[in-house]
């Protein structure tokens, strides 16, 4: 294993105070399911397989405060895991996946079909509309695959206001062999909605913790990142490390191809590890500016581990 200090510290200070920057071996066994199930917003789904590779082998219980997309625990694919978000749609949609997966595969169907007998976009918004009267996961589901660019954005009243995409929602064949994939990934996962601080407090040595927040540089509009304080995920981080459970946080690395690194107040000693991972051109910047190519909006997220890898 290459281990190297990295050029800018977590701190801001002195470069002796870097973390060492692990670059793994060998390809990682996990691979994540072809094709994710929602499209959403820093889906992990593309590099979930380097993520896993920094993960521990013997893990007790698997726990992941904010699940998103799944990505990282579809391919993780634990026996025993409990995974968590801030929104209940969400949650409840995730359960149906683990529990009932062919009422899934109805709810995409139905919508699907509506919209392919209407216009789309009249259909989209309908859909949108009766979401934020009575927000539901069966909405929710059809919505993030039809969605422009899966950004499941909300206004300041609570309003998801994201517009419809130019691309074709997958067909309900493909999307039912990919709902029976991920099945079969989440059958040992208990979804619970509930605030990340609690989820965290429950980890006992043993388990493991993969935080996935909202990016504080860039995803303040998305649900849920109004009420989230960086302050508050690593207070928890800490007391779980004191615990002896091992954490594994991706935040805000680099942006615009390498070239600035954001200022994200990690507090020194808390984590042991770091990895970059490169992870492509910006889908929430995509979205902020429609009909450009992006080349100078690479994102590079870190990967800070609580041990020495």
């Amino acid at each position: 294993m290459v281990v190297r200090p990295l050029e800018v510290p977590l701190d801001g200070a002195a470069t002796s105070h870097a973390l060492p920057f692990a670059e793994p071996e060998q390809a990682p066994p996990n691979l994540p399911p072809k094709g994710q199930l929602l499209k959403w917003i820093g889906s992990k789904q593309r590099f979930a397989a380097a993520i896993v590779a920094t993960f521990p082998k013997n893990i007790a219980t698997y726990y992941e405060p904010f699940i998103g997309s799944a990505a990282v625990l579809a391919t993780l694919a634990p026996q025993r895991a409990v995974a968590s978000d801030a929104l209940a749609p969400l949650i409840d949609l995730w359960s149906a996946v683990a529990e009932r997966p062919e009422q899934v595969v109805a709810w995409y169907s139905e919508r699907w079909q509506t919209m392919m007998d209407g216009e789309k976009v009249n259909v989209y918004k309908e859909l949108r509309d009766r979401y934020n009267r009575a927000p539901n996961a069966a909405d929710l589901l059809f919505l993030t695959r039809s969605c422009y660019g899966g950004v499941i954005r909300f206004s300041k009243i609570g309003a998801m206001n994201t517009p419809c995409g130019i691309h074709r929602p997958i067909a309900p064949a493909e999307f039912a062999r990919r709902a029976a994939a991920w099945h079969e990934r989440l059958a040992n996962t208990r979804f619970v909605h509930s605030d990340f601080e609690a989820m965290i407090d429950g980890a006992a040595a043993g388990d493991l913790i993969y935080c996935d927040p909202p990016y504080s540089d860039s995803e303040s509009t998305l649900y849920g990142a109004q009420k989230f304080t960086l302050v508050r995920l690593l207070d928890a981080i800490d007391r779980a490390k004191g615990r002896g459970v091992r954490v594994v946080l991706s935040i805000d690395g680099s942006k615009r191809s390498g070239q600035r690194v954001c200022d994200v107040p990690i507090p020194h000693g808390l984590f042991a590890t770091e990895h970059a991972v490169t992870v492509g051109r910006s889908m929430l910047r995509r979205f902020q500016l429609p009909g450009q190519t992006l080349e100078h909006e690479v994102v590079a997220d870190r990967l800070l581990l609580t041990w020495t890898a």
